[in-house]
């Protein structure tokens, strides 16, 4: 009986391996690149003494971050800032649960825990994020420490994510400022911001 319940769960592992090996390209793809001129000074202006870390950041390798197309600095009524809009292009719960398994793994995490990652977009839809795009989702730790003993996690991230689409939507910074911001190193963008 154990025999043919573990014969059964490496069926359906190798079947999963399966399908996100083939599907994985088709599935996650529709984003574009993140534009590449210099960010605004809003990232630059990070305080003295507030240093670059990798600690809960992407591997920029594996997760650069990706856009969609159809938001735009000329469309952000009928996108970004149009209530609802995110949730209208989020992707299903099931699509982000599979991938987050298969990066944990990718991303070689030693603590291979599912319930201590949030799948996260990079580019938060709510800044015109590719919703689909592997290179805009990654396995966020829930909790991260910094080097000065600052507790940081996905929560942050989400906050910095609420005042800059505030900012974007109410026209006091470009989107595309926004997206390069977030995507280079929201630490420092949320430390810049006054860790919100």
């Amino acid at each position: 009986m154990i025999t043919r319940r573990r014969g059964i769960v490496v069926v359906a592992c190798a079947i999963l391996a399966f399908a996100l090996a083939f599907g994985l390209q088709r599935l996650t793809s529709g984003g574009v690149p993140i534009p590449t001129a210099a960010a605004s000074s809003v990232l630059t202006s990070v305080p003295p003494g507030v240093g670059r870390s990798t600690v809960g950041l992407p591997d920029h390798d594996l997760t650069p971050g990706a856009i969609n197309a159809a938001a735009t600095q000329d469309d952000l009524r009928t996108t970004v800032c149009k209530p609802g809009w995110a949730k209208s292009v989020r992707p299903p719960a099931v699509y982000t649960s599979a991938l987050k398994i298969a990066q944990i793994l990718e991303y070689g995490y030693a603590d291979r825990d599912p319930s201590h990652y949030q799948e996260d977009h990079l580019v938060p839809l709510e800044l015109g994020g590719a919703p689909r795009d592997h290179r805009n989702l990654w396995p966020e730790p829930n909790t991260a420490t910094l080097a000065d003993g600052t507790m940081i996690g996905s929560k942050d991230k989400d906050a910095l994510e609420n005042v800059l689409h505030a900012k974007v939507c109410a026209g006091r910074l470009a989107l595309t400022d926004a997206q390069r911001m977030i995507a280079a190193d929201w630490i420092s963008a949320w430390e810049a911001a006054g860790r919100p």
